[in-house]
């Protein structure tokens, strides 16, 4: 081993720093729970606290092995504006507080409508604040002492960049990604940056997320042990990081559906254009660390099964998975008496005007309204979790059309649910003539940041270590359940009504 390749890589609640040597074997990974912090009746990102965490990792690690290069990954939605210190002139507002419905208004009637922010800055709409022009309008308003104070508007893996090396810029990936920031149509910041007063705040233009940004301070140095010569890369967001090991491997056309509390459906694209039914659906593009548009589409997939099943384990006392069995799932669907349908949270996936329900025989009982009223099939535990299942699968199936899955697409499963089979042969009968197939990556956010280091360290493309990757690709055995495509149109027509 020459060198090792230190990733931060900073989950929503779990923070990580990866080690890879040369090779990009992993030589070491340290976990930390790092939850928000209340602010002013605010949950708020403890940013120096996460910080603090990742030096204390870096030093320890430091002593072991010869660490080369830093790169930076983090989850999305975040950002973090700094004064002249360096050191945060507001809070980082985390993007799960709910605001008043007025602010959501005010921000639209200042900034544009949401369909024709959508068409030109490529977002959706994702609430609470998951969009980082509305987090930004918000903040301000809270702070606006914080806003005459701040010098640079760091979007969050290149807030922690700065903090390393005292150097601001901004990354493709993360600007493109449900933003507001970037407009598609123009390669250039949006009207949104221009009306926040902010264009002078950011740099000129954005970078890849495998360049070099800088080496590591003089205080950093002396804080970690590490080298002072040691390099940090701009950074990168988490989904497009996962992305990276397929779009240096794969040749033929692709959908990454990765899933998980929110279920990821990404297609890269050419071009960027929306049909006229996914305007205000969960429907966005991002940008990948080539540079390029990557049609995406959402849901809370991992949250609608998690609430449903934790219903059936406080009837049930059990939490087992009952696996496929075929019978249970053809009895449901030809039955086509009981229907599952989004969302657990109101505004968001793929239906954001459906409200989360099962219509039995009939009648409507609601998510809210669970475990107080129970559907009659929610009574039998094995065809309860069909009926979840089935739903999760239809959403999918919605999600991956909606970025372009076609014949011709290899759709690839990471993630939570590659281990549930009643899903992953539901979307071989829902989507037949598209081959399906899982994936297994360990930690695939911090691989794909492990990338952009080597490709930093050697100065060449990151596609140059394609070799080096091993997505560990296997084919899902498809099913026919007949009756579903019926069903599934059924559940549709039914979907939008509340």
């Amino acid at each position: 081993m020459d060198y090792a390749i230190a990733v931060l890589d900073i989950g929503k609640t779990n923070k990580k720093v990866a080690l890879f040597d040369d090779a990009l074997n992993t030589l070491a990974i340290r976990r930390e729970h790092i939850d928000t912090v209340n602010v002013e009746g605010l949950d708020v990102e403890p940013v120096e606290e996460i910080e603090e965490w990742c030096l204390t990792q870096l030093t320890e690690l430091a002593g072991r092995y010869p660490i080369r290069a830093i790169s930076i990954s983090t989850h999305g939605a975040s950002v973090v504006c700094v004064g002249e210190d360096g050191k945060p002139s507001i809070p980082s507002v985390a993007y799960t507080n709910e605001i008043p419905d007025e602010v959501h208004e005010r921000f639209y009637a200042e900034m544009g409508s949401r369909a024709e922010l959508q068409k030109t800055t490529a977002t959706a709409e994702v609430n609470p604040l998951i969009n980082v022009g509305k987090l930004l309008y918000y903040s301000f308003e809270r702070f606006p002492e914080g806003r005459e104070r701040t010098k640079h508007v760091l979007l969050y893996p290149q807030y922690f960049a700065y903090r390393l090396t005292g150097e601001a810029t901004a990354d493709f990936t993360y600007t493109g990604c449900h933003s507001y920031l970037w407009d598609f149509t123009r390669w250039d910041w949006s009207i949104v940056v221009d009306r926040l007063g902010i264009r002078s705040k950011l740099p000129e233009k954005p970078r890849v997320p495998h360049s070099y940004l800088g080496t590591i301070t003089a205080d950093v140095a002396a804080r970690t042990g590490l080298s002072p010569d040691t390099i940090v890369g701009v950074g990168i967001h988490d989904s497009n990081s996962s992305l990276i090991p397929y779009l240096i491997t794969q040749t033929d056309e692709f959908v990454l559906n990765s899933t998980g509390t929110w279920c990821v459906a990404m297609h890269p694209e050419g071009r960027v254009a929306f049909e006229d039914d996914e305007i205000g659906k969960l429907v966005f593009y991002n940008i990948s660390f080539e540079n390029k548009p990557v049609k995406t589409a959402i849901l809370m997939g991992g949250l609608e099964y998690e609430t449903y099943t934790q219903i059936l384990t406080q009837l049930h006392g059990r939490d087992d998975d009952p696996g496929f069995d075929r019978s249970v799932y053809a009895d449901v669907i030809a039955n086509g008496d009981a229907f599952l349908l989004p969302s657990v949270i109101r505004g968001t996936g793929q239906f954001p005007d459906s409200r989360g329900r099962v219509i039995e025989k009939g009648s409507t009982i609601y998510v809210e309204e669970m475990p107080g009223r129970i559907p009659e099939i929610f009574s039998e535990y094995e065809r309860a979790h069909a009926l979840i299942n089935i739903s999760v699968a239809i959403q999918t199936q919605v999600a991956l059309r909606r970025v372009g899955a076609s014949p011709s697409s290899t759709i690839y499963v990471e993630g939570g649910f590659r281990n549930n089979p009643a899903y992953l042969k539901l979307l071989t009968a829902l989507l037949p003539e598209s081959p399906l197939a899982l994936t297994a990556i360990d930690e695939a956010t911090s691989f794909g940041a492990a990338l952009c280091g080597k490709a930093m360290v050697e100065e060449v493309p990151v596609e140059s270590f394609h070799d080096l990757v091993d997505l560990g690709i296997t084919p899902v055995d498809p099913v026919t359940m007949p009756g579903i495509e019926e069903y599934a149109a059924e559940w549709l027509s039914m979907v939008e009504t509340v």
